[in-house]
């Protein structure tokens, strides 16, 4: 029987469908996506720092660096750049918001590569702890060097992994848009959580840690596949104190985000053998109420005309069974 699950406190739905489900494997083979996706001149890879802009933060033995014109950072651990092909500019232009229907505004911000590792094809799941609560400090760092400029209202970061998550290259790298204001998903969510009387990521996080959904958690971190999951095999990972973005989490935390992460990763290449996949941080500074969450995304199903068409989307395996897939793969000695 098919069901229509609804978000636990957004206006937000579901169709849960099992009667086309299908097997982790099928999912693999349906969408699988390997394929070497620019090795050869990789502006990515070390030793190569003069194929992108200059680095406006290069991370080397514990120390922020930046590259000038003179002389390029080499044997780096970490690497940000803007992006050659930025979607906003930071260079603001003089506009007037025009008066009739349609409203326009200048195309200002900020679009940054987070390059995670200098060695081409490297996976987060295949990261040592110091590589990853080290990145987990780059996307803090990187998130509060935004966040401390005036006109800036948002920062999206975000990963795209494989040709169908959306990513041109193999290389290991995140991507970051600062924007100039809160987008309406954000806006939307924020107004349902400031209409409940208890942050209901909080509730939720009560529920799912004795639910059947539950996939794992550490001293800081749960992850769990989410009631209302738009896409086979979703999983969302909360921080268990309340907290509103990765400026407000401590060294400790970081590092068990990283082990998180790197957790949820593996069961991924275990049970769907290597798929692209997406995760996204939602975050919102200088707003307490909101809860800090990362949402990981394998690209498993396709957008079509009815999602598109009602916002609904059809997901074809249970979160409940996901959940028994993944939580099966488990780190050595546990």
């Amino acid at each position: 029987m098919s069901e229509i699950r609804k978000h636990y406190f957004l206006p937000e739905y579901c169709i849960i469908s099992e009667e086309r489900a299908k097997r982790p494997s099928d999912f693999a083979e349906a969408v699988g996506d390997s394929e070497e996706l620019g090795r050869a001149s990789c502006a990515f890879c070390e030793g190569a720092e003069e194929m992108t802009p200059l680095a406006t933060a290069v991370y080397k033995d514990g120390k922020i660096l930046v590259d000038t014109d003179e002389k390029r950072v080499r044997s780096w651990d970490f690497r940000c750049f803007p992006n050659r092909y930025p979607a906003l500019s930071p260079v603001p232009a003089f506009f007037e918001l025009s008066e009739n229907v349609w409203e326009t505004r200048p195309g200002f911000g900020f679009h940054e590569v987070i390059v995670e590792s200098p060695v081409h094809g490297n996976k987060l799941a295949n990261f040592s702890d110091k590589e990853l609560s080290g990145l987990m400090g780059v996307y803090r760092d990187r998130t509060s060097h935004y966040r401390a400029h005036e006109n800036i209202r948002y920062v999206s970061l975000f990963k795209n992994s494989g040709k169908a998550a959306g990513a041109s290259l193999n290389h290991p790298h995140s991507q970051l848009l600062a924007l100039p204001l809160l987008p309406p998903l954000l806006e939307k969510e924020l107004h349902a959580i400031r209409e409940e009387e208890k942050c209901p990521y909080c509730t939720l996080l009560e529920k799912e840690r004795t639910s059947e959904r539950l996939i794992r958690e550490n001293s800081e971190w749960t992850a769990f596949a989410p009631y209302c999951s738009a896409s086979p095999f979703e999983v969302w990972v909360l921080p268990k104190k309340h907290v509103s973005w990765l400026g407000d989490c401590s060294e400790e935390a970081l590092f068990s985000l990283g082990e998180m992460l790197r957790d949820v990763l593996r069961a991924y290449e275990k049970v769907l053998k290597n798929p692209p996949y997406n995760y996204m941080f939602f975050q919102l500074f200088e707003t307490p109420e909101y809860h800090l969450n990362l949402r990981l995304l394998p690209r498993l199903s396709r957008i079509a005309g009815f999602e598109m068409n009602t916002g609904i989307y059809i997901n074809t395996i249970s979160p409940e069974r996901a959940a028994s897939y993944l939580k099966r793969e488990r780190r050595p000695g546990e």
